[in-house]
């Protein structure tokens, strides 16, 4: 049995689950105590709140310990236990660490140099703080698997859905607790009123569908995304895991089948 714990449990993170589910590979996510996935339909992170949630047919369930993550396995199904600093891995005998957390900041790796590591976007580099690292901006090198040099930086721009780039993401006006006016998959006119953080109204840019929303009662800061809206209008979107994430998974699953260990392991 191959086990994999993956760092993170964003809508990211979870396309790079089902991957590794749907191809054999035992996955345990690793979350903080609040996780903040603005797409929480697609995201195995919001379990947390809820202790159960469904993506595309495949169970994430909240878990406290080794125990329970081994009935969730035996259930074909995926576990997630809150462990920010991810300390399970010095008691379940793990196959591969992948980390998932988008940071999008250099990582200072406190993983055993022995344990196999992928790193999922900017700011890692092989044979420093990862193994491999995966691609995940669009373009010819998404889901790409680099095991010298490094991915694109990110340059802070979010990626283009139609017409709109930067206005379809929701951020914060203020410092304070988040109130959700609207609920992901809602459909939304210019001007809606789709959250609130202290008073302060967050509105809708465009006619759209709300993809994705932070989780109510969230602390937020000036300036941070809350939200985004996409102006396809499509709510079967807010509950499908990206082309992206699963472009990303292929990725990882390349990486790992790279190794002939691991494919031995795969097919014990």
């Amino acid at each position: 049995m191959l086990i994999a714990i993956i760092r993170g449990g964003g809508d990211l993170a979870s396309g790079i689950a089902l991957r590794l589910h749907h191809s054999g590979i035992k996955v345990i996510i690793t979350e903080k105590e609040q996780p903040l996935a603005v797409r929480r339909y697609v995201s195995f992170a919001e379990a947390v709140y809820t202790r159960s949630i469904s993506i595309e047919d495949i169970e994430g369930k909240l878990v406290q310990n080794e125990n329970e993550i081994n009935q969730c396995h035996t259930k074909d199904k995926i576990p997630v236990i809150i462990d920010e600093n991810a300390e399970i891995l010095a008691r379940i005998k793990t196959d591969v660490y992948i980390d998932a957390r988008m940071l999008k900041k250099r990582i200072q790796s406190k993983i055993p140099n022995n344990l196999f590591q992928i790193g999922i976007g900017p700011g890692f580099f092989p044979n420093e703080n990862c193994d491999c690292v995966i691609e995940t901006k669009r373009g010819p090198y998404l889901g790409r698997v680099y095991w010298k040099g490094t991915v694109e930086e990110d340059n802070g721009i979010p990626e283009k859905v139609g017409e709109y780039q930067s206005e379809r993401v929701l951020r914060s006006p203020g410092l304070g607790i988040l109130k959700a006016k609207c609920e992901i998959g809602d459909i939304v006119d210019t001007g809606d009123v789709i959250a609130s953080v202290n008073g302060l109204n967050i509105y809708a840019p465009f006619h759209g569908v709300i993809r994705g929303l932070l989780h109510e009662g969230i602390k937020v800061f000036p300036n941070m995304k809350i939200g985004d809206v996409d102006p396809r209008c499509d709510p079967l979107l807010c509950t499908l895991v990206s082309d992206k994430a699963l472009a990303i998974g292929g990725g990882v699953l390349e990486a790992i089948l790279s190794i002939p260990e691991k494919r031995k392991i795969l097919g014990e």
